[in-house]
């Protein structure tokens, strides 16, 4: 322990660059934690969805919904959101869960949605990503 000065004052890039990826990482907790989103896994998705009705919104373009996509889910691009979110009044009392590629814009879409006042709004965690590794089904036109 008497020598960590003499280490960081020898290896300064290297103590930078952990302390910046540290700080990083506990931004990175801390919005996910503060902004009250809940992450679901494709299981606990599939029984949201198969036993309180939850929607799912899939925020990704028309052409990759097309490609593939969960049953009944809702297509609304991230891109139009707030010129569509009337379609999604109906849904205002569901549940819904937020859906892209990988589940990082999905993400931010919840967050406009809580501020817009829908109350439970999950994201899917990993995205169709991790839903196509859970070997769950989805829909392809």
């Amino acid at each position: 322990m008497e020598r960590l000065p003499e280490f960081i004052a020898n290896h300064s890039s290297l103590v930078l660059a952990f302390v910046v990826i540290l700080a990083m990482l506990l931004w990175t907790l801390w919005q996910g934690a503060s902004r009250g989103l809940k992450k679901l896994s494709p299981m606990d998705a599939t029984q949201l969805i198969n036993h309180e009705d939850a929607v799912v919104l899939d925020v990704r373009s028309d052409g990759e919904f097309k490609q593939g996509h969960i049953i009944n889910a809702v297509n609304i691009p991230q891109k139009t959101l707030e010129e569509q979110l009337s379609k999604l009044e109906k849904y205002r009392d569901r549940p819904i869960i937020t859906a892209c590629r990988n589940g990082q814009i999905a993400l931010g879409v919840g967050n406009r949605l809580r501020k817009q006042g829908f109350e439970k709004v999950y994201n899917l965690a990993g995205g169709l990503m991790a839903w196509e590794g859970a070997n769950l089904p989805l829909v392809k036109k």
